[in-house]
């Protein structure tokens, strides 16, 4: 075979290819409107997840190290503290909720396409657009919560005495006082040599 006719069919197969790659437009469609029902979920859920980790922990130890100053700086820094958190949030978290709705379509295409034959994403669309599904939807954010609510009321008294105690180790570590006792007074100077 000539390089000319190998090079040919070498793009024949590659055109063929990508072609059937191509997902049928109405395979397409169905796939445009389910990411498009699951984009705001994704962009709310995900969001939290990734903003709400860190700054639990940031919010934590800011409230130990509130217990180390002094009783009268307490509550400025705290508010200090507190518009520094909101002033973050409210500057991340539109920008990571943009973000993520903008990769959803993109995202959730390849994935959708790769998965599921057009008869299931039929399926998929007619429960996700249901009545059933969103009465669903809404009983398993109240089915969350409740788990959440009865949960912490029973170990969140354990928890927190555990945080504190790892609180006061991961303390211990660093040099800094047990929460709630106070500073170790500084010693005495040494009296200077007589000469």
């Amino acid at each position: 075979m000539t390089s000319r006719k190998l090079g040919l069919a070498l793009a024949l197969a590659l055109a063929t290819g990508t072609a059937l790659a191509q997902p049928s437009p109405t395979k397409k469609a169905l796939i445009d409107k389910i990411a498009a029902l699951q984009q705001q979920g994704l962009a709310e859920g995900l969001t939290a997840s990734i903003i709400q980790g860190p700054l639990s922990q940031l919010t934590q130890a800011g409230r130990a190290a509130l217990q180390h100053l002094p009783a009268e700086k307490r509550e400025a820094t705290a508010k200090a503290m507190d518009v520094e958190l909101k002033k973050f949030i409210d500057e991340n978290v539109p920008y990571l909720k943009d973000k993520i709705f903008k990769a959803v379509p993109n995202t959730a295409s390849a994935l959708l396409d790769e998965r599921f034959s057009e008869d299931e994403l039929k399926q998929i669309l007619a429960w996700a657009e249901s009545p059933v599904s969103q009465k669903f939807g809404l009983a398993s954010i109240e089915l969350q919560k409740a788990v959440a609510q009865k949960v912490m009321a029973e170990v969140g008294p354990t928890l927190d005495g555990r945080f504190k105690t790892l609180n006061t180790n991961v303390g211990k570590h660093l040099g800094l006082p047990a929460p709630g006792a106070s500073a170790p007074k500084a010693a005495a100077p040494a009296p200077a040599p007589k000469k």
